[in-house]
């Protein structure tokens, strides 16, 4: 799980706290959204720039794993608010702070899941189950329930239950926040579909955990490989 190949912020591997992500976030949305001419490429210029040195001083797995997170983020950004349509951005594009951004918002993830009792696990989608279901049956978020399921397939199957559960609650505060100041917003008509979703989906934090799992499968297979590949080796010295 990408837990244990991520430093978090705070430890002695960390170059950068925990609270400058959470202003970049703050601050750097306010930019993005009132600032018209220059404000956006200012905040992705910024987040590219603490992201690169996060990198610069990581080590070379925890730098592949945010590099897969950047890379699927943006395949992921590009499929479901370009090609789908689930959401628009403000300026109907994919900014280019966005991709890095799901990098840190992760590594603020891991270091919040550091501090949080195991109880997070279940108590998270505990609680998210009425409501899901409440707006479901009414018709406001008919998509909750697909994400929901999918959130409980993340927890059940993922030795990473604690993450997932904090990145849920994490990522639906980072939606409330950008959703309410205009960011960006989610379409109420799900396309192709037939579904409905809210602005923001109670359970897009989902999403979040999808990607998590597709960084985590790819690193497990390439340090598979990798180990295929000593053993191969080692066996042709012998």
């Amino acid at each position: 799980m990408i837990v244990a190949t991520l430093p978090a912020p705070g430890a002695t591997t960390a170059p950068l706290p925990a609270w400058t992500i959470v202003a970049l976030i703050t601050i750097g949305l306010l930019v993005d959204q009132h600032v018209p001419v220059w404000g956006q490429d200012a905040v992705s210029l910024a987040t590219w720039t603490i992201l690169l040195y996060w990198l610069a001083q990581s080590t070379p797995e925890t730098r592949n794993s945010m590099m897969l997170c950047v890379a699927y983020a943006t395949a992921g950004e590009i499929f479901l608010s370009l090609g789908w349509g689930l959401y628009e951005y403000r300026l109907n594009n994919i900014p280019l702070f966005v991709p890095p951004a799901h990098a840190l918002v992760f590594v603020l993830g891991i270091a919040i899941c550091k501090r949080m009792p195991d109880s997070i696990i279940w108590a998270v989608p505990l609680a998210a189950a009425p409501p899901v279901i409440a707006l479901a049956w009414i018709g406001a978020d008919t998509m909750g329930l697909i994400l929901y399921a999918l959130l409980l397939l993340c927890i059940v199957f993922s030795n990473g239950r604690k993450l997932y559960a904090v990145m849920f609650m994490l990522s639906l505060g980072l939606e409330i926040y950008g959703t309410a100041i205009g960011n960006w917003v989610w379409l109420h008509d799900v396309p192709v579909t037939g579904w409905t979703t809210m602005n923001p989906p109670l359970a897009a934090g989902t999403f979040y955990c999808m990607l998590d799992m597709l960084v985590v499968t790819t690193m497990n297979a390439v340090r598979r490989r990798r180990k295929m590949a000593l053993e191969s080796a080692a066996l042709k010295t012998t």
